[in-house]
């Protein structure tokens, strides 16, 4: 790869990086992060200017997913945010398409500029996993997501194809069908906290254990724990 390509690649993220880090600084007082009071009326903000125009709102939030995805590589918190403004079925297509269209640009710029770098410096747990992609690519990449990756970072995720050359198609698909499950129980969980928010003035730890809408998200994330388990010993041995 050209090295000044390398550069000017590198500059763009790392200004792409501070804007984000700019925004969220500028916007967010992290101080109040915990302060009950501060959350309720922050969220009245955002759901006021969702409902202005949900569209245009919720095509920026998925702009927003994907340069997050790119540029940062974990989504947990985004898959919550989702929920928590557009409800669980909405926030999960937003979310999903915004993550799979992310990570298949990253995916893309690595094989076409990084795929050396990438080689080396993946670890020998990810290498080890290229027998098995090559049997099957499609299906057991769309595994690998369910469980969560077997450990390994949403971020590596996103570049370990490059070992086995991976269909930009088969990537796409397989990482949409395998996100959905723990994306869509996230984004339940980031509704329930909201209509919580919404019901309740300053809910006890006890309200928010015993309400449905969030001790059934936290089992369900549970069986998909137990199932990722029993998925990893009988196809990842």
């Amino acid at each position: 790869m050209n090295k000044n390509l390398k550069i000017i690649l590198g500059v763009i993220y790392l200004i792409c990086l501070s804007l984000i880090l700019f925004a969220f600084f500028k916007f967010v007082d992290v101080t109040q992060i915990t302060d009950y009071s501060y959350i309720r009326d922050n969220t009245k903000v955002l759901i006021g200017l969702k409902n202005q125009n949900i569209a245009f709102f919720a095509i920026i939030f998925l702009i927003f997913c994907i340069i997050w995805i790119l540029l940062l590589g974990f989504g947990s918190p985004i898959a919550l945010i989702s929920g928590f403004i557009f409800g669980k079925i909405t926030g999960t297509l937003i979310t999903v398409f915004g993550f799979t269209i992310g990570a298949t640009l990253l995916y893309f710029l690595s094989q076409l500029y990084l795929k050396e770098t990438i080689l080396n410096y993946l670890p020998k747990k990810a290498i080890k996993l290229k027998n098995i992609f090559n049997k099957n690519e499609f299906f057991y990449f769309m595994v690998f997501r369910f469980t969560g990756g077997l450990g390994i970072p949403f971020g590596i995720q996103n570049v370990l194809p490059v070992l086995f050359d991976m269909k930009i198609k088969n990537y796409f698909f397989s990482t949409f069908i395998g996100l959905v499950p723990t994306v869509f129980i996230i984004n339940s969980l980031g509704e329930g906290i909201e209509k919580i928010i919404e019901t309740k003035y300053e809910p006890s730890l006890f309200d928010i254990i015993t309400d449905p809408n969030i001790y059934l998200p936290l089992s369900a994330f549970g069986a998909v724990i137990l199932i990722s388990f029993f998925i990893k010993n009988k196809i990842f041995k």
